[in-house]
């Protein structure tokens, strides 16, 4: 991610691929720090299909969250 300052403003959102067939729902727009935190309070499952949006980039919460 090319952003990479704790207060950098991204989009949380999950990708249900399953249920509804590709529906992206924000759970959570503002700081990366926040939207950290709050990523790791939702169920693993759901952890699996978190995704994190900058202005410039997208990446896998997964891929923050392990890296």
């Amino acid at each position: 991610m090319r952003s990479t300052s704790d207060e950098v403003t991204v989009r949380l959102y999950h990708l249900d691929t399953v249920a509804m067939g590709g529906a992206a729902t924000t759970l959570f727009y503002g700081p990366l720090s926040a939207a950290l935190r709050h990523a790791a309070q939702q169920a693993s499952d759901i952890q699996d299909d978190l995704w994190i949006a900058t202005d410039n980039d997208v990446v896998a919460y997964r891929d923050l969250a392990e890296g």
